[in-house]
C-alpha cells in the first residue's frame, strides 16, 4: 500500500511517499531524518496535541483553552474529547497549569489564564 503525506515537523512541509508492506514502513520525499520518522510514525501509530475549551466554574462567561502536554493515540481522540467536555476549572489557573493529570499517558494543561 501506498501514502502520500505532507510532514508536518518543520515549516519546510515535505511530500512524504510512504510505502507500507508486511508491517514495514518505507519513506522517501524526505529531507530530513525527522520526516523520516515521522512518516512512519504517522503511517503505524499516528498521535495528535488535542486543544480544547472547558468551563471555569467560579467565573461566569469564562472559558479556560487547555491542550495535552503532549500527544496521544489518534484513536483516543474522541475518548478524551468527552472527557473534557465535562471538565471544570477553578480560577485562578495560570498558563501551564496541570488541569488533568495522567490522562492517556499525559497532563491536560492550561494554554491561557483566568485571574
Amino acid at each position: 500500500m501506498n501514502r502520500t503525506l505532507t510532514c508536518i515537523i518543520c515549516p519546510r512541509g515535505c511530500t512524504l511517499q510512504a510505502h507500507i508492506e508486511n508491517g514495514t514502513v518505507t519513506v522517501t520525499g524526505n529531507a530530513c531524518r525527522r520526516g523520516e520518522e515521522y512518516g512512519i510514525s504517522e503511517c503505524l501509530h499516528p498521535m495528535r496535541t488535542v486543544t480544547a475549551v472547558i468551563g471555569v466554574v467560579n467565573r461566569d462567561g469564562k472559558a479556560l483553552s487547555v491542550k495535552t502536554k503532549d500527544p496521544i493515540p489518534k484513536e483516543h481522540i474522541f475518548d478524551l474529547m468527552a472527557v473534557l467536555r465535562g471538565m471544570t476549572a477553578s480560577a485562578p489557573v495560570a498558563i501551564g497549569d496541570v488541569i488533568c493529570d495522567n490522562i492517556y499517558g499525559t497532563q491536560v494543561i492550561a494554554t491561557g489564564s483566568v485571574e
